[in-house]
Order: C-alpha cells, then structure tokens, then sequence
C-alpha cells in the first residue's frame, strides 16, 4: 500500500515504533506477521532502522500493537505518529516514551548491538582466538595437554562474547520461533559442547604435540573464530549503517539553533524552536534563516543548496518567500515566520525520507517471505546432513563438521540487509540532491516509466513572463497602449498580468482603474481614465463585442510564430495593439531533456499556450512536435494524462503548480518541482526541492540506480545461501572458512549499498 493511500484510509492512523531485538529477516517477518494478525492493522519493518510503520485503524489502541510486538520477543516502544486520522489513540503519555524526529535518523540500527556494545566483545575474541586457532592448527606450536588450555581460552569466547547470539536465540526460542541467532548460537555451541565432551571423556586427548587435524575430534577453534568473525561482521555492519544513516540525520540537523527575533522593536536571542507563527525575525548575512517565512524589510542572495542541491543564490527582495536552513549570504533580512515547527519545510523533507526509509519495495517482500520459513528448512537440513554422513559414512567427526558448517553458512544476515541498507542509503543521498522519493513503491515504479510530460510554465521554462515588445495599431501610440495594459492588468493576480503590469509602471505611475473584472484563462477588463479597456486572448475580446479582423489576426500570427505570448489590448471597443510576452527556457532544459531521452523516457510537452508558442520551445528543447499538447487548460491536464496512458505508456509527469496536482495524482509517477506549491507536492510521488529540470532527470536516475542496487542485493544474498548450503552439506567446507565467509557476506551487502553515497557527485 502506498504512502497516499494509507494517509487516505478512514478512521485510521499511521504510528511509528522503535523494535529493539531484531537480528535478521526472520525477526522481520515475525513482527510483520503477529501485527498482521490485528484486525486492520498493516506493518512494514525497517531492519537497518530497527523501526516499523504500523496502519491502525479505529478500535485497537496503541497498547495493544507494542504489547503484540513484546509478546513476540522484542521490546517496542512510540515515537511521535506520522498522521493521525479522525481516530484519537488512547495511548498513555506515561508509559509511552515520545521521540522526535532526530531519534528517527539518529543512528540507533542495533542489528543485535550497537558498534561500541559489539566493540568489547568483538576484541576480547579477537585476542583468545588467536592462539586457540595457532595451537589447534599449527602441530608445531602444540604443547602437552594443549586441549585443555583451548578450552579454557574458548570459554570466555563461546559464553560472554557470543552472548547477543545465544541471548536472542533463547528469546525467540521462548516464542517457538527461530532465527539467524537459532542458527549462530546452536552451531557455536554444538562445536564447544562437542569438543568438551570428547576432551572430558578422554583427558589424555591431547597428551601429544604435533597433532593434525586428522588426529583429533576438538573444534574449540572452530567455535571460537565462527564467534569472532561473526562479531566482526556485525560490528562492521553496524559502522556501516549507521553511514547509510548519516544523510539523513545530516538533513535533520540543518536548522537554524538560534534566532533573532523582534520584540516590541527590541532585538532578542531565542531557541529557533520557539518561534510562533507570526514572529519578526532578522537575519544576518551568513547566518541562517531559522524558519520558513516572507521577508518583509531588506534585499539578499540565498545560497540554497542545503534544500535544493543547487549551487547559485537566490535573490530575494520584500515580500519572496524564503526556507528555514538556507543561508542568507549578503544583505540584511527581517523575516516573517509563516512556518513553524513540525510544518517548516526541512521538517517535510525529514518526515519524507523517514517515511521512505521505513518502508518497504515490493521486491522486499520475496526475501521476507522466504526469510519466514528459511531457518526452520535450515535446521531441518543439518540435521539430515548429519543422519546422511553417519549413514553412508560412520563418521562421527565428518558428520558433525558438515552439519554445523551448514548451519553457519546459512545465516541469512544478507537477505535481511539487501533491501533497507539501499534505500536507507539512496533515499539519503536523495535529501543531499534535493530529491525526495516518498516510498519504496516509487522505486518500482521509476523502472517501469516510459513517457514524461513535463508542464511548460515553471519547469521547462522559467515561469517569469516579461514584455517583448508592444504592436500598435488602428494610430494608437505603443506606450499608451502598454499604460493602458498594465492599468487594469494590475488589479489582476495572473502571472501575465503582473508581467505586463510591472514592465508598465517602469515608465511612471499606472492610473487607476473601476469596475474591474476578470475571466479564469480569457483576460480582464476595467475603467482607466474614462475609457473601457479590454485586455486577454481572442475569445475574450469576442465576447466583449470586439471583433478581430484578418489584418489583426495576421499580426497575431506572426507574434506567436516567433514563439510570444500575444495579449489583445482594446480600447472603447477599438483593437488598440498587441502586448507581446515571452517566458525565458531554463538553461539546463535542453540537456535534461535529452538526458530524459537516455533513460529511456518520451518526453511530451502540456501547456496553456497556443499552438505557435509550445512548438517553438518545444523545438528549442528537443522535443518532437507531435509529442506537444498546447492550449491545454487546468482541467484538461487529467484528461492528456489519460489519454496517453490509454495509449500504453507509463506516464511520469513534473510540475509545479496548484493545476497541476490532478494530473500528478493522475500519473503513475508523480514529480513536484520544489519551487511549487504544497499541493503539488503533496499529489507527488517524487518531489524535486529545486526548480531545475536536470533534477528531475537526476531523481529518475537515482530510483532506478537504488532499485538497481537492491536487486543485486538480494541476488547476491540468495546466491550465496543457494549455493553454500549444498557445499557445506557436502563437506566440502571447513566451518571456520563458513563463519569469515557468511560474516562478509553482510559486509558486502552494505558496502555495496554504501557506493550510493556517492551518486550524483559527477553529475552534478
């Protein structure tokens, strides 16, 4: 289930929990499957996060999911929800330990320890397995009785050392359930108890130097290096992770710790946290800006790229928008805060990737499925491993080495990393880029996508319309045409109004205009100095009574050949000239298009502009011209969208505005250019925080690149197992070589993930 249909679902809620305990994808599936089990209750479990994503609906409270979850035999608790829906949870603030957002990417991925718990262990091991391993190994180091000093030195090993193994193997064993620590703990302790007893039994064992393996059935270096390359792996994994973790947690920490804020005219120092809505608040050059807010006095660059991984300021002037955590680089700002909180922006994108990094991709569920039945298959072929070779062999020693080597070679640490360490990882590096990819599915979905429609206005090209240049006719002079213009086009919010108006008042003062009125995409009309102005496209001027004749219309034409915007000025019923407008294409569009084209996508252009206009950005963007759709109002963006998916294609589609919230719902993937609205953001599956093109490309590039490291994940992981079970069953591998070989096997699967940290440092 998506991220948007489970923020839709009726009287539900979505709640976020910490699982402590967890060791593999066996653990993973057990949790998932006990939840599952509640009535209307969904789960996804993050393993590298050590976190779950839990829908629940109306009627189970928040008690009955941490109890459920502690009765399978790991401890949970609440972090703060993501959304709460019309029910109210009746959870008890006193038993319930609330964590902020931080604690989500604050690296806490236990996998059965934290690097400093393993650390001690892994070192203690490490230093009595040495010689265990020389004097059992090396004839020529051996000493009289050297069996029993081996054992004295593998005790600390097997007990203290391997206690996260044997500890969470006894607590699912509690639960009837088994896990990769079942398999751990049984193997190490089958080869200690073994040996121990055959050391026991005959004192005399190892009365003898110069023994081969061959001559003797102890195998405490066996236990001992299994438990010391298995720490190390964990405690690798563990460093690891908690790298794949840091982007995030880096993203977090961006915001501003302080702020000034005015009061009663006075400068005042305060926590950045205890901002209201409302509040003044200066900003110097090179500090950051502590919230979202509007400036109100002053004029500055603003180096985003924190947000939007673009490297060029921004200027800003009075009344411009600006973000939290981006840096205000030169002039002084007094800002107003309109975001506080949980609702600033950085927060958003925090929220975004936490609920991306605890989901899960459909390709995830076929290792937890085959997770759920894999260790009990496993102890069921050691044990017929070892009826076989006492079978067909007699050999007590043959038979116990294979048996245990099967059952450390088939760990499945890999399998339950393969999936949450990549997108922990590629969904971090995302929120550096200034990407954000809202939920595994999207990783899919991004493979399958073979057309992109990209809205004109505000992704290819700029969306900041400037006058031309200005055609008079019937004897009207070009400036009163444009005075008259931007006269009544003041009165107007449209972005071609505000063009026309701005470029007008750079001459003078605009007169004032009465009974002004205006039409959704036709144009307005107004009283400016005694004469009734009409101001918009042909229809409107038609439905005003003016009509347009042949020498007009072919002034029109050549206005829109060479690609402008053309607005009929009429004045007292008389066609007064044209006001032409033209929109600038982004500097990167052409290249990002054409990257777009490499990854396999048709790139289709929608607009609102007439045919003339679309065709020659189209062109100067390199996009064909049966792939435009021009003169497409709000409503029609949906039904292009449709019409397209009707034709077979797997529609993507990027935009940025309110309008353009129904169709990015409507595509199968959904990209909001950052610079737009919240709307469209929220419609999207993939959210671009800046305004370039090339991003978009980057954010396709960098779901495919995740998916792509997931799949060679799991391969890697079920190869491994597939083929290691048979050749350990076979006695063909010595449990030691298993343990090294099972521990970097996990290792590799993270590193592996780990090269997404560098995506997109060449590319931009």
């Amino acid at each position: 289930m998506s991220a948007k249909d489970l923020l839709n679902q009726p009287d539900s809620r979505i709640i976020e929990l910490d699982i402590e305990g967890m060791t593999c994808a066996s653990c993973v599936g057990r949790v998932e499957r006990k939840l599952g089990k509640l009535e209307g209750v969904e789960a996804s479990v993050n393993l590298p996060l050590e976190t779950a994503q839990v829908t629940v609906p109306a009627g189970i409270t928040d008690e009955e999911i941490l109890e459920t979850v502690n009765r399978t035999g790991y401890k949970a608790r609440l972090k703060v929800p993501v959304h709460s829906g019309s029910y109210s949870s009746s959870r008890n603030t006193s038993d319930v330990e609330h964590e902020g957002m931080e604690h989500d990417a604050g690296n806490h991925m236990n996998h059965g320890g934290s690097a400093s718990e393993l650390k001690p262990r892994l070192i203690l091991a490490a230093i009595l397995t040495v010689p265990v391993f020389a004097i059992s190994m090396i004839p020529g180091l051996q000493f009289p009785h050297w069996g029993w000093v081996a054992f004295a030195l593998s005790v600390p090993v097997v007990t203290w050392s391997a206690w996260p193994f044997h500890r969470a193997a006894a607590i699912n064993a509690r639960h009837l359930s088994s896990t990769m620590d079942t398999l751990v703990s049984i193997g190490v302790s089958a080869a200690f108890l073994f040996s121990t007893w055959q050391l026991f039994s005959d004192p005399m064992m190892t009365a003898h130097v110069g023994m081969s393996m061959t001559e003797h059935a102890l195998y405490f270096e066996v236990a001992a290096v299994v438990v010391t390359f298995l720490l190390l792996g964990r405690f690798l994994e563990a460093r690891a992770k908690a790298k794949a973790g840091d982007a995030l947690h880096a993203l977090l920490s961006l915001g501003a710790k302080e702020a000034t804020v005015l009061r009663d005219g006075v400068e005042e120092r305060i926590p950045a946290d205890q901002l209201v809505l409302g509040d003044m608040f200066v900003v110097r050059p090179g500090e950051k800006i502590a919230t979202d807010g509007i400036v109100r006095d002053g004029s500055s660059a603003v180096d985003t790229s924190l947000i939007t991984g673009e490297s060029l300021p921004v200027d800003v002037d009075v009344d411009d928008a600006v973000t939290g955590a981006t840096i205000n680089t030169s002039g002084r700002l007094t800002v107003e805060a309109t975001r506080v909180g949980s609702e600033t922006t950085l927060a958003q994108m925090g929220r975004l990737v936490s609920q991306a990094q605890s989901g899960k991709a459909p390709i995830a569920r076929l290792a937890d499925r085959i997770s759920a039945v894999f260790v009990p298959i496993v102890l069921g072929i050691a044990v017929l491993t070892f009826v076989l070779w006492m079978v067909f062999s007699g050999d007590l020693n043959s038979a116990f080495t294979a048996s245990v080597t099967v059952l450390v070679i088939a760990c499945p640490c890999a399998l339950g990393l393969a999936t949450p360490t990549a997108l922990l990882t590629g969904t971090g590096r995302g929120a550096q880029l200034g990407i954000l990819i809202r939920g595994p599915q999207v990783l899919e979905d991004t493979r399958t996508v073979n057309a992109i429609v990209l809205d004109k206005t505000g992704t290819v090209t700029t969306g900041k319309l400037s006058v031309s240049g200005v055609t008079a006719l019937n004897s009207f002079a070009d400036d009163d045409v444009l005075r008259l213009a931007g006269a009544v086009e003041a009165a107007s919010e449209h972005p071609i109004a505000q063009a026309i108006a701005a470029s007008a008042a750079n001459s003078g003062a605009l007169p004032a205009v009465g009974s002004f009125h205006s039409s959704a995409g036709g144009g307005v009309r107004g009283q400016v100095e005694d004469a009734i102005v009409v101001a918009g496209r042909s229809g409107w001027l038609e439905e005003n009574g003016i009509t347009l004749s042949p020498e007009n219309l072919a002034v029109l034409h050549s206005e829109e050949e060479a690609g402008s915007t053309a607005i009929w000025v009429a004045v007292d019923g008389q066609v007064a000239g044209i006001v032409s407008l033209k929109d600038a294409i982004k500097d990167t569009s052409a290249s990002a298009i054409a990257r777009l084209r490499e990854l396999g996508l048709r790139p289709i252009l929608l607009t609102g502009d007439n045919e003339a206009v679309a065709r020659r950005v189209a062109e100067q963007v390199g996009i064909v011209p049966e792939d435009v759709f021009a003169g497409v109002r709000p409503e029609g963006k949906v039904e292009a969208v449709k019409k397209l998916q009707a034709e077979g294609l797997t529609v993507a589609m990027a935009g940025d505005g309110v309008n353009d919230a129904p169709a990015l719902a409507q595509a199968d993937l959904g990209i909001a250019m950052g610079s737009g609205t919240d709307v469209a953001i929220e419609a999207a599956d993939l959210t671009v925080m800046g305004n370039d093109l090339a991003q978009v490309a980057l954010a396709i590039e960098l779901s495919r690149k995740t998916l792509g490291t997931i799949k060679a994940n799991l391969f890697w992981a079920f190869a491994y197992n597939t083929l290691g079970i048979p050749v350990a069953a076979l006695g063909l591998l010595n449990p030691m070589i298993a343990g090294g070989a099972m521990a970097l096997s996990s290792v590799l699967v993270v590193g592996n993930s780990l090269r997404l940290r560098s995506f997109g440092r060449q590319e931009g």
